[in-house]
């Protein structure tokens, strides 16, 4: 809902004018994750406020990539495969910055494997409710997806393969998407208690389990976006 009312609008007033200068979508990638990167030297220097903003501009740049690909007719798998490493690279950099400013690696770390490991469940969750296949190629970024990803996959396959997955799962899952994430972490880092994100995350994992843990016996139908 965040992402469909808030941010996609915000991108596409971004993808007008990339557009209109032909801005590659691979330039674009880089840049939401060149500010990501920022955003995490800016936590790790305590300036939180300039962090959170910083957050929700990499957001931005996150939602307008694929649409000015979109848009550009030019929706590539390398910028697919660069698109995912950039997130878990910047995802990566923020928990860091998390970790060293508050001398926290612990909760850090426990918070960037509980944020991978909802992205993970969200993505593959309607990926398999599409019935598509698990699948990277041969390339160096298609390589280095599928051994960052690709075991996410696998796992999810053998874990949610098995299960019945309903509309109403899926549409729950979408809400915590990398979009929502980053604009609860970015209000987190705003108020000045970014460890509270950690938190979050560990409600959001047992909502995740909550999802999963009773099989109704009727489908509730919800057209997936």
């Amino acid at each position: 809902m965040l992402c469909e009312h808030l941010f996609r609008p915000l991108a596409h007033a971004v993808v007008v004018p990339f557009a209109a200068l032909r801005v590659p979508p691979v330039a674009v990638v880089l840049a939401a994750a060149s500010t990501g990167v920022l955003a995490a030297v800016e936590l790790g220097r305590g300036r939180f406020v300039v962090a959170a903003l910083l957050v929700q501009l990499k957001t931005v740049l996150d939602n307008a990539d694929g649409q000015l690909a979109r848009v550009t007719n030019r929706v590539t798998v390398f910028g697919r495969y660069l698109d995912s490493e950039c997130d878990l690279l910047v995802n990566a950099a923020l928990f860091a910055a998390l970790g060293a400013r508050f001398d926290a690696p612990g909760r850090a770390a426990l918070g960037f494997v509980l944020l991978t490991l909802i992205l993970s469940v969200n993505f593959n969750t309607e990926r398999i409710s599409r019935g598509a296949a698990a699948s990277w190629d041969t390339s160096a970024l298609g390589r280095a997806y599928g051994l960052l990803y690709g075991w996410q996959d696998r796992l999810a396959d053998r874990v949610l393969g098995r299960r019945t997955i309903f509309g109403w799962q899926v549409g729950a899952l979408a809400n915590l998407g990398m979009t929502t994430q980053l604009a609860a972490f970015g209000i987190c880092i705003a108020l000045g208690h970014p460890l509270a994100f950690v938190w979050v995350l560990v409600c959001e994992a047992v909502v995740v389990v909550a999802l999963f843990a009773v099989q109704p016996k009727q489908e509730v139908s919800l057209e997936h976006r």
